[in-house]
């Protein structure tokens, strides 16, 4: 069967901001783009070896109606929520926490000097699992497979399956209803990957160093740059003169009314409301 090849519909250029206490931090998926990635939420890059660009961190602060995905790439963060649970997240680890219900939690650097650098992205819940009871899937780096690429780098796997002709590899995530691919990829100069994708899933590519041509046009998408690709199952991709490091973000998009604000990620108004009512009133989770 031919594989059809998706094509570069957008592109966004990460924005420079802060969040939590002075965190400096790129932010790429927005409440901006209007759930134009759905059930992408929001993609946020931070990475400073400044200590004060983060010694800040995020304290206590809560969520509802999503899951959180942090994933280190240099440094280390503790984190610890109202339930009593605690996790230390390394370089290479993830955490993928479902706050549904609600979560109260602080992400907080566990360094005063060097680099800390990671991603955090929100992907939706669908409206009946919102008010699931939270749960956590966290992974040390040594659990998520890393396939070695014939002419030079590596795909990480956590989420989805990558299909080649002779294996399937499998990341560690698992139990989620939209169907997540979450890959970390390194691409030599002079290199070509074509990634499957299910034809139904909304698919986003972010580059984080280098640059990256898009198939056989032109286009090229540059460190800091998001690209959403539309209609086909696979993704072709390739480099010029320079390495590449980017993330593959797909998953089933959800076609749920979606009203954000703030910490809190549901389907009316009604229900931000009393999200915030159940948060000063102490019964958030």
């Amino acid at each position: 069967m031919n594989k059809q090849t998706r094509q570069l519909a957008a592109v966004i250029s990460g924005q420079d901001t802060s969040d939590g206490v002075g965190v400096r931090l790129k932010r790429i998926v927005s409440q901006q783009q209007k759930n134009a990635f759905d059930p992408f939420i929001l993609l946020d890059e931070f990475g400073s070896d400044e200590p004060t660009d983060y010694i800040g961190g995020f304290p206590d602060h809560p969520h509802r109606g999503f899951e959180t995905v942090t994933y280190m790439l240099a440094g280390a963060m503790l984190h610890r929520d109202h339930l009593g649970n605690e996790g230390h997240l390394r370089a290479g680890d993830v955490q993928w926490m479902t706050a549904a219900h609600g979560i109260i939690h602080s992400e907080m650097p566990e360094q005063e000097n060097g680099l800390l650098h990671g991603f955090q992205l929100w992907i939706n819940l669908p409206a009946k699992e919102k008010m699931k009871p939270p749960h956590y899937q966290d992974f040390a780096a040594e659990k998520i497979p890393r396939l070695a690429l014939a002419d030079g780098g590596y795909i990480k796997v956590i989420a989805g399956d990558y299909v080649t002709e002779t294996q399937t590899i499998s990341g560690p995530v698992t139990g989620v209803t939209t169907q997540p691919l979450y890959f970390d990829v390194l691409l030599s100069p002079k290199q070509q990957l074509d990634i499957p994708i299910n034809p139904q899933h909304t698919a986003l590519i972010y580059v984080y160093q280098g640059e990256l041509a898009i198939g056989a046009s032109d286009r090229i998408l540059q460190a800091g740059q998001l690209g959403q690709f539309i209609n086909g199952d696979n993704i072709q991709l390739a480099t010029q003169q320079q390495s590449a490091q980017f993330l593959v973000l797909a998953a089933l998009p959800l076609n749920e009314p979606v009203v954000q604000s703030g910490p809190f990620v549901m389907n009316s108004s009604e229900e931000i409301e009393q999200a915030f009512r159940d948060y000063r009133n102490g019964v958030l989770t």
